[in-house]
C-alpha cells in the first residue's frame, strides 16, 4: 500500500508576486540583474521548504508495515531535520532521535526518517514537531512506546535577537514504556549519545 500526498498545487507564481512587493518595501529594485529570478526562487524554495504540508506521516508509516515477534527498542539515531521557525519563517537545523517498542508490527527504518521529514517541512516550533512525530509514530504503529528527542540550532535565536550562535534547544516526547519506565527511557537517553 502506497502513501498518497494531498492534492498539490503550484502557486509559484503567486508567492513571487508577494515577494517581488517584499523586495520593492526592503528597497531593493527586483528589476535589477541580480534579483530578477530572485522571487520564482523564493517562491520554489518555500513551497520545498512546507512540501511536508502536502504528505501523510501515518500514511507514510503504514506503506511499510510488517508483522514481526520483536519487542526490543528500535532506535534511528541523528535524523538530520530542517525545518523553519513559524514565529519568523527563519530556520532551525538539527537532528531527530526516534525510537519505539513493537508490539508485533514493525515499519521500514526509512519510513522514520520520512516521518521527521514530513513533519519538519511545516512552519513549526520545535516543541509540537517533537510530539507530532511521536503521535504519528503511536498512531501508525500502536507500539509498547514511542521515544523523540530533537537537537535543533535556531537561526532565528543565533542571527537575530538575542544573536546566540551557540545555543541548542533540545525536546522529548515519551509515551508508554519509555514514560513509564525510568530504566527504558534511561536505556534509550544512553544510547543516543554514544
Amino acid at each position: 500500500m502506497a502513501y498518497k500526498k494531498t492534492e498539490q498545487f503550484d502557486h509559484t507564481e503567486e508567492i513571487a508576486a508577494h515577494v517581488k512587493a517584499i523586495l520593492r518595501l526592503l528597497g531593493e529594485d527586483p528589476e535589477r540583474e541580480g534579483l530578477q529570478k530572485t522571487p520564482e526562487r523564493v517562491a520554489k524554495a518555500m513551497q520545498f521548504l512546507t512540501k511536508g504540508y502536502e504528505e501523510n506521516g501515518v500514511e507514510i508509516v503504514r506503506s511499510a508495515v510488517f508483522n514481526e515477534d520483536y519487542s526490543q527498542m528500535v532506535i534511528v539515531k541523528d535524523i538530520e531535520l530542517f525545518s523553519l521557525c513559524e514565529h519568523h519563517m527563519l530556520p532551525f537545523i538539527g537532528k531527530a532521535h526516534v525510537a519505539y517498542i513493537p508490539n508485533g508490527r514493525i515499519t521500514g527504518l526509512s519510513k522514520i526518517a520520512r516521518v521527521v521529514e514530513t513533519f519538519a517541512r511545516r512552519l513549526q516550533v520545535q516543541e509540537r514537531l517533537t510530539v507530532e512525530i511521536r503521535d504519528c509514530i503511536n498512531e501508525s504503529l500502536k507500539p509498547l512506546g514511542v521515544a523523540v528527542v530533537i537537537e535543533a540550532m535556531h537561526t532565528c535565536m543565533s542571527m537575530r535577537g538575542v544573536q546566540k550562535s551557540n545555543a541548542i534547544t533540545t525536546t522529548s516526547a515519551f509515551s508508554g514504556a519509555f514514560l513509564n519506565s525510568t530504566r527504558t527511557r534511561n536505556e534509550f537517553l544512553d544510547l543516543i549519545k554514544g
